[in-house]
């Protein structure tokens, strides 16, 4: 069975070596085991997080600023096939594609505002193909952009960043499912890069991103 202590990774001195090759041949300089035998300083446990994304829609499809509408058939079947952490504390979106995308997964938590997607402001519903190229072409390049009355991408990054740092300081896994541009802020703020580089990355529908914190946060790839 599985211990809480079971994670914990303890450094140790040249001089506690040989004694812990004695107790079944530990690497040098490392040891794992439980609480109740350790001899030397403690680092944390891994804290694990699964950023899902939202199933596919129609405001997706058509390159769409989405309002708040439902997933599309096949955006219910491909969520189906995320395998996310289990036993992990639940948070969504408020919008109705987040809560679906949930439902899917049959995983239960609380709304959460702070994962709500990118306020596009009086874009909402707009095709960004009918919008001013001028307009289009500054808030794909410009992360303080606010043309349309709603959030910049650099509030999005600071509005992830407080979240994460909630999390952090919870010490609990957590599964959040939300939007593509909350995923992006957020490994922005993992990756330490710029506001400019959140249109560098793809983050596609019903994707799971994990990410470890252990004093510091980190991508995990693989999902392992």
């Amino acid at each position: 069975m599985h211990r809480p202590t079971d994670n914990f990774v303890v450094i140790m001195r040249p001089d506690q070596r040989e004694h812990a090759d004695d107790r079944g041949g530990a690497r040098p300089g490392l040891w794992r085991g439980s609480h109740s035998s350790l001899p030397s300083t403690l680092v944390q446990t891994v804290l694990r997080v699964d950023l899902v994304g939202h199933g596919l829609t129609e405001a997706v499809r058509k390159a769409r600023f989405p309002v708040d509408e439902p997933l599309d058939e096949s955006g219910r079947a491909a969520v189906r096939a995320c395998v996310p952490l289990d036993e992990a504390l639940v948070r969504t979106g408020p919008e109705r594609r987040a809560r679906e995308t949930a439902e899917e997964l049959g995983l239960v938590g609380e709304q959460d505002v702070r994962l709500r997607d990118l306020d596009a402001g009086s874009w909402r519903g707009s095709e960004m193909g009918k919008l001013a190229q001028d307009q289009l072409f500054a808030w794909l390049t410009d992360p303080e952009f606010r043309g349309h009355g709603g959030e910049s991408i650099t509030d999005l990054v600071e509005r992830v960043r407080f979240w994460l740092a909630e999390i952090a300081s919870s010490g609990r896994n957590t599964v959040a499912v939300t939007h593509p541009a909350v995923v992006r802020a957020a490994l922005l703020v993992v990756l330490d890069a710029p506001a400019k580089s959140f249109w560098r990355m793809d983050v596609p529908p019903a994707s799971v991103t994990r990410l470890h914190y252990r004093g510091n946060w980190t991508l995990r790839l693989g999902n392992g």
